[in-house]
């Protein structure tokens, strides 16, 4: 019997990461850590209300067996470049150390394909960072999944990112061999690859991009 604890609940991975835990026969708690109250209710699920400058202060309370990260911002929410590092990377690995220091065995984090520590891309670079610096914690067991372009339906309006989606539906057909990693997936199949991640037991550190998200799914 599992206790998670999960970050970015509220976003497009996240919120069905969080009820895809919830409906998990073998968990007995979710622990979600928000900004806002949630209009989700479970017998499962425990809210805490915070950010990066509190989760200090919630340190006590994030104790779990398994932490679930999917936090993440956009250059257009967040177009200061410290301010989007403090969300993409420093509250990631925060959030990551304290869990690890109260005891979680495993981390499940959401990155993003091409994530290189080296890059010269920003976007890239922040994520690849983010990556390298949750490893250095040592947990028994990470998973890192590196999804491309997400397809799904989201509550905001993104025209532009609309048309990458259809695009996506034509491409991912003639992204074969190591460009598969690059084919759009859905968001719910991701949050679906983490629970299944969460359920294998397979020790050590774990890169997972299309090919090994959807094995895990039985595609």
């Amino acid at each position: 019997m599992t206790t998670a604890l999960v970050f970015g609940a509220t976003g497009f991975i996240g919120a069905q990461l969080l009820r895809g835990l919830l409906d998990r026969p073998d968990t007995t708690r979710v622990i979600a850590v928000v900004r806002r109250p949630l209009t989700l209710s479970d017998p499962k699920l425990t809210v805490l209300i915070g950010d990066r400058e509190t989760l200090p202060a919630l340190a006590a309370q994030l104790v779990a067996d398994e932490v679930f990260v999917a936090l993440g911002t956009t250059r257009k929410q967040t177009p200061d470049e410290a301010a989007y590092y403090r969300i993409d990377h420093d509250y990631p690995v925060e959030a990551a150390r304290i869990a690890r220091h109260n005891g979680a065995q495993a981390v499940f984090l959401v990155s993003a394909v091409g994530a290189d520590a080296a890059s010269r891309s920003f976007y890239l670079r922040t994520k690849g960072e983010t990556e390298r610096d949750v490893i250095a914690l040592g947990f028994p067991r990470t998973a890192i999944f590196r999804p491309s372009m997400l397809v799904g339906q989201r509550a905001e309006h993104r025209p532009l990112e609309r048309l990458f989606i259809g695009l996506s539906h034509l491409l991912n057909p003639v992204l074969l061999g190591p460009a598969d990693r690059f084919r759009g997936i859905d968001g719910g199949d991701v949050a679906r690859a983490m629970i299944a991640a969460a359920r294998s037991d397979a020790p050590g550190v774990q890169i997972l991009h299309w090919r090994e998200m959807t094995a895990l799914l039985g595609r």
